[in-house]
């Protein structure tokens, strides 16, 4: 992107500057996308932390104050605080102001934001599908976003302009975007990051409670598996707490499929069913050939090793 490229925005307000909010302020530091940043967060150390990582233009706890006359808006709270953050920002949107989230579930934070939206605003959920496991502003980089899938759900009365606007800013953070039904986004989000997350949870804390296996033991012998659902399982418990409030019935409905398909695989390997195992296993391993062909990971045999210098 050139260096004089023409801003997006004049003022864009970060509420929340965990491991997205701190992301986005370097992307659009970097790109210039915007000519004024205003940061807000709830906790003074973290806004202090923000100032010294230099994210942003100004700083403050009052996200009111933050959004005032910003034309652009961007929540990045766990999600069961969505209504609260609303109700605080509505009386100071500037007239014409785009309001969007990066919320995991989006038909709860509509449900909780949308009440406090004024009409002179432009209220557009969204949800980029990037993270790691880690939180806080030190947390964020500039290519998080980067050939990674943003998905907005605009609302029915939702201005066209808005939301091309909106795209064009997710671009040129580096996403591929999509627009989606709420509803449908949520099931399709149980399914490919909110199931894997509670089945890494709970495989790392059955690992945990073996009375017959030491903690010691666990981590010294990590398999590459092991070793993948506990990065999962090292995310930030807050969101997920509310992820899993938030987006009851989608998961649960996820759960009992996978229960039932777990139930299935054990009566596999009880019988002895062989032909069984190696249709499931060759049908899965298609799956992460797509993944891989889709651009969405690379087929890097590390088996969580480092490289070192280069090889």
């Amino acid at each position: 992107m050139s260096e004089t490229s023409e801003p997006l925005f004049d003022r864009i307000a970060l509420i929340g500057i965990g491991l997205i909010g701190a992301s986005l302020a370097r992307i659009v530091r970097r790109e210039g996308l915007a000519r004024h940043i205003a940061v807000s967060t709830r906790r003074l150390k973290t806004l202090d932390r923000a100032r010294e990582l230099d994210l942003g233009d100004s700083y403050t706890l009052d996200p009111a104050q933050a959004v005032r006359d910003a034309d652009l808006v961007v929540v990045s709270v766990p999600v069961g605080a969505s209504g609260a953050v609303a109700e605080a920002i509505a009386p100071a949107l500037a007239p014409g102001a785009i309001v969007t989230d990066v919320g995991s579930t989006k038909r709860s934070v509509i449900q909780q934001m949308t009440p406090h939206m004024p009409a002179h605003v432009h209220f557009i959920p969204g949800h980029p599908i990037a993270g790691t496991e880690y939180s806080g502003p030190d947390a964020g980089f500039a290519s998080l976003f980067t050939d990674r899938w943003c998905i907005l759900t605009p609302l029915p009365d939702t201005d066209a302009d808005a939301l091309d606007r909106l795209k064009t800013f997710w671009r040129r953070c580096g996403s591929d975007v999509a627009t989606m039904d709420p509803d449908h986004h949520d099931r399709v989000l149980a399914v490919v990051s909110h199931l894997p997350q509670l089945i890494s949870y709970n495989i790392v804390g059955t690992a945990s409670d073996l009375e017959t296996v030491t903690q010691s033991e666990v981590i010294k012998y990590s398999a590459s598996g092991f070793r993948d659902f506990t990065r999962l399982a090292a995310s930030d418990p807050t969101m997920w707490r509310d992820v899993c409030l938030h987006n009851q019935d989608a998961i649960l409905e996820m759960l009992a499929r996978f229960s039932e398909d777990l139930a299935s695989l054990q009566k596999s390997i009880r019988w002895g069913d062989g032909d069984a195992l190696f249709e499931l296993f060759t049908r899965t391993r298609h799956i992460r050939k797509s993944i891989i062909e889709a651009g969405q990971d690379v087929d890097t045999p590390s088996f969580g090793r480092q490289r070192v210098n280069g090889s």
